[in-house]
């Protein structure tokens, strides 16, 4: 372990790195137990006091000032060359301007200039080193014996603090390098299985700007290189920088969290969307799974979408706040793009609520913004201040609890004064899931992009809708989805972009699937699967605290009839009368059935039992009987219970098709509603049969 900092002051050849000793209450240096990385463990709280106004706090520089370009690596890797290290006197600092060196014997030699962050000599030049000991003669003994085992100590190195002396010369950040088995953390049997890693772990300090640790990493990669070691690089990644560009991988729970670097152009996205499932796959990691009925769904891991710029200077949306207003108008007056893409959970209470799902007012206040983005636009023109699209929006782009993360629309890394991350010009769109293909995640992007580059030339602008209790009512359900969708594509194609609706059918089918039909007296009636939000549940006690539990145990349906004639006959589930309207085609007619699937140990309403099976029937109001009908079942219809998971797609199939029966309608003289066009539907949700409030 080697303590270790940045030194304040000029950095004529690159960062002066200083070192100190650690004065801790054991006087020995105890690591805290586990197998986490070295320095993760070690007892900084025993280290000596400093007061707040002396803690060195790592400062991140402002994302919005201009950075030139990172030194080329070789100009880094020259500091800690072969030449450094052999003993080669430091250049003399008045002679270094004219590229004449000084050797030990005080003879001179030709050197090449100064090394300075962005330009310096070649690999083999000599090199200064600036630190305490340096006269202005350049032969101080610290500069002179830089790197070698014969250094000196330096001024200061072993000073004790006295007695509420704040310690602010003390370095509180380490390098640690330790040999570290990674088969331990499975347990002492697992360390005699196979052989040992042979690799050192090198845990990186935390440091504050991208160069410190460039410098760094060149000094341990001339270190492994001469030693002939590998290497594991881990603790502190490299600070964020523009000039950077990360691919990070990271474990979360449930799933595998991939934040992809920025591209640049079309064809690099493509590339690196598809080289992204193609490693998932051979990793044997997938972006969908298949539930123990069988329904095929995502893995609910985000395919978040961020929006921006390289820096917050090129951001769109800070150099033109209409866009931001546009697509957030738009997306509210077209609830399908909410709907469509994203997971199972969705909803008031869900990781990405729309506007009009947080509060009721919501909507309005909402409008007063836009009106304030435009406003505002006008009366400063190019130079309007970016803060004021952050103020405008902060306040109402999140959920129900105020979180401004949890929002369809984040903000969080747009103009935030809160830290230097959150002033980054981005934007961050999170009703979208990952779908289980490559081409069907660069479809949706290609939407994206073309949403972008309209509203950039063209703002939209139009009357905000009032859903009301329609959001809720239609526009769960397939039907009403697919519809409002086409009037996106017509709508691109209206505006020059030639996007076709076919090429989303595989989201649509993917996200509401057919679990039967059936067809009797030329009616067709359909069952496919609707989306219904879960909300979270009241605080409950639970050991160690307190939880809050998700009532999944509501579930929803669309039935659609072709072919219907809504004077003489009805649909019926479990008996009662369906809501069926028209979707404007003759004889086309669709209605929602809410539904309780089971009963969990805590949800709303816990007294009413299970709906299942759901038995629908066609009923001719005139011959008072049942002309044919269907089951579905949302478990085996024999009460299996299944103990594992599908192994394939066939099997989740089969375990689908089971649940659905093409008979089983009610026999007999029914003493039934009356037709179709004489039920009363409800006036909150007139497109929905709740069978949890009989009517």
């Amino acid at each position: 372990m080697l303590p270790i900092k940045v030194a304040e002051g000029p950095r004529l050849s690159g960062p002066v790195w200083l070192t100190g000793a650690w004065f801790l209450r054991d006087e020995r240096l105890y690591l805290m137990p586990g197998d986490s990385p070295m320095g993760l463990r070690l007892p900084l709280d025993s280290l000596p006091w400093v007061s707040k106004a002396d803690f060195p706090y790592l400062v991140e520089p402002d994302p919005t000032v201009a950075r030139g370009d990172l030194p080329a690596h070789g100009l880094i890797a020259a500091r800690y060359g072969t030449a450094s290290r052999e003993g080669l006197a430091p250049l003399n600092t008045t002679a270094s301007a004219t590229g004449i060196a000084a050797t030990a014997d005080g003879q001179t030699a030709a050197a090449g200039p100064l090394y300075r962050t962005g330009s310096g000599p070649a690999p083999e030049a000599t090199r200064t080193m600036q630190g305490p000991g340096t006269d202005a003669s350049g032969s101080g003994q610290a500069a002179r014996f830089a790197q070698s085992p014969g250094q000196n100590e330096p001024p200061g190195f072993a000073r004790v603090p006295t007695r509420h002396e704040s310690a602010h010369w003390v370095s509180r950040t380490a390098l640690c390098v330790e040999v570290r088995d990674p088969r331990r953390a499975s347990g002492p049997k697992a360390e005699a299985v196979g052989k040992a890693s042979g690799v050192l772990y090198v845990f990186m300090p935390p440091l504050e700007l991208l160069q410190d640790y460039l410098d760094l990493l060149a000094a341990i990669e001339a270190t492994a290189q001469e030693q002939g070691v590998q290497l594991v690089l881990e603790g502190y990644p490299p600070p964020r920088d523009p000039r950077l560009k990360l691919l990070q991988v990271t474990p979360d729970p449930g799933v595998i969290e991939v934040n992809v670097h920025p591209v640049s152009s079309w064809a690099e996205l493509v590339h690196n969307t598809e080289f992204l499932y193609q490693a998932a796959f051979e990793s044997r990691l997938s972006a969908e799974k298949f539930m123990t009925d069988g329904r095929h769904t995502g893995t609910g891991g985000g395919n978040h979408f961020v929006l921006g710029g390289a820096t917050p200077a090129d951001s769109p949306f800070l150099r033109k706040p209409e866009l931001l207003a546009s697509l957030l108008l738009y997306w509210h007056n077209h609830p399908s793009l909410s709907y469509l893409f994203s997971g199972m959970f969705v909803g008031p209470t869900s990781q990405a609520p729309r506007v009009d799902e947080a509060r009721n007012d919501q909507l309005y206040e909402l409008e007063i913004a836009l009106q304030e983005i435009h406003r505002n636009r006008q009366a400063y023109g190019q130079s309007m201040p970016p803060w004021l699209v952050d103020r405008a929006l902060r306040n109402i782009l999140i959920d129900v609890t105020g979180n401004t993360h949890r929002s369809e629309f984040s903000i969080d890394k747009m103009y935030s004064p809160d830290s230097a991350t959150g002033r980054l010009g981005l934007l961050e769109l999170r009703a979208f899931e990952m779908p289980p293909h490559a081409r069907m995640s660069i479809a949706q992007q290609l939407l994206l992009r073309a949403m972008v580059a309209r509203f950039w030339k063209t703002p939209y602008q139009a009357t905000a809708s009032r859903w009301g209790t329609s959001l809720h009512d239609r526009f769960l359900l397939p039907t009403f989805i697919r519809m409002d969708f086409d009037d996106v594509i017509l709508d691109m194609q209206d505006a020059g972009f030639g996007f076709d609706s076919a090429w989303f059918a595989p989201h649509l089918e993917f996200r509401f699937p057919l679990l039967g039909s059936v067809r009797s007296a030329g009616i067709e009636l359909t069952l496919r699967n609707a989306l219904e939000p879960w909300h979270v549940m009241g605080e409950e006690g639970a050991p160690g605290g307190t939880a809050r539990y998700v009532d999944s145990s509501l579930e929803r349906l669309e039935v659609r009839a072709t072919g219907f004639n809504d004077s003489r006959y009805v649909i019926t589930c479990n008996g009662q009368a369906m809501p069926m309207q028209s979707t404007g085609t003759v004889g086309d007619y669709v209605a929602g059935v809410r539904y309780k699937a089971w009963s969990p140990p805590s949800a709303l309403h816990p007294s009413i039992p299970a709906h299942v099976p759901l038995v629908f029937d066609i009923v001719d109001t005139w011959m008072q009987r049942s002309l044919g009908g269907c089951q579905y079942h949302v478990a085996h219809p024999g009460g299996l219970s299944y103990e594992n998971f599908p192994v394939n797609s066939y099997e989740a199939e089969s375990r689908r098709l089971s649940r659905f029966v093409a008979m089983g309608h009610t026999p007999g003289t029914m003493v039934v509603a009356p037709a179709t066009i004489k039920v009363a539907a409800s006036r909150e949700f007139p497109f929905t049969l709740d069978l949890r409030h009989p009517r």
